[in-house]
């Protein structure tokens, strides 16, 4: 006959019982917080929280400083921009006001050609009432 392969309730508890008194005694022999070995890796630990809490503060004030410089930066262009939307519209301006002469001009040249021409018509009228010239405009002599 087989014996069965799982332990009986008195080896359970004995089990359980050493292995409750092995994990004592690895609590037991463990160093105190007293102990060099102990100390040493406290403070091993402290210095390297300390150099990892001094690398981060100089990250952070490096990207300050970009920052900083980003906006320096930022501002210098928008200076830039801004003059140069000042100097555009100052000379969008000063073409408006030359094309506004210069139209202005041809108005007053278009207003004095047009008068010439209405002072010439007037005048040939005249003439041709007097009978000084014909209708088509030659010259009657002895008139």
């Amino acid at each position: 006959m087989r014996r069965s392969v799982t332990p009986d309730l008195q080896e359970r508890q004995s089990a359980s019982a050493d292995a409750k008194k092995a994990l004592l005694e690895k609590f037991r022999a463990a160093p105190g917080p007293d102990d060099p070995t102990v100390i040493a890796r406290r403070l091993e630990r402290e210095a390297v929280i300390a150099a990892r809490a001094e690398r981060e503060a100089k990250r952070e004030a490096e990207r300050q400083a970009r920052e900083a410089e980003a906006a320096a930066e930022a501002a210098r262009q928008a200076e830039v921009r801004a003059q140069a939307d000042r100097e555009a519209a100052e000379l969008a301006a000063q073409i408006a006001a030359e094309e506004a002469e210069r139209e202005e001009a041809l108005k007053a040249e278009q207003k004095a050609a047009r008068d010439a021409r209405y002072k010439a018509r007037k005048e040939a009228k005249k003439l041709r009432r007097k009978g000084i010239i014909s209708p088509r405009g030659n010259y009657i002599p002895g008139a």
